[in-house]
């Protein structure tokens, strides 16, 4: 359960931090290396999901859909100083509760 927790916060940081780095590029007028490092950072993760050890692709990234919005949440909140609301944070406990039941409910 561990390496599943870290396997999903590894790709939606290289997820955030890719997408980071081209709105930086194209948004911001940051070089171009901005740009060229992010999509590199964004091809790895299209890799990292796949050491996932459960058999289905979409269990998988619907539960990596629900980490990735808590990871948003606190890439604003640390990155951009935007600070997360009471709204924010409610939904970002009920997408764990949800990634959690995906995962980890007992299947007959």
């Amino acid at each position: 359960m561990l390496l599943s927790i870290f396997i999903f916060i590894v790709a939606g940081l290289a997820e955030i931090g890719g997408g980071y780095l081209v709105w930086l590029w194209l948004r911001e007028s940051k070089p171009m290396w901005y740009g060229i490092v992010g999509s590199i950072i964004l091809i790895v993760y299209g890799i990292i999901p796949t050491l996932q050890s459960f058999p289905s692709f979409g269990r998988v990234y619907a539960a990596y859909g629900g980490v990735f919005i808590i990871l948003a949440v606190l890439w604003g909140w640390v990155i951009d100083k935007k600070t997360p609301d009471l709204y924010d944070w409610t939904g970002a406990v009920v997408c764990v509760i949800g990634v959690s039941i995906m995962l980890w409910a007992p299947r007959g």
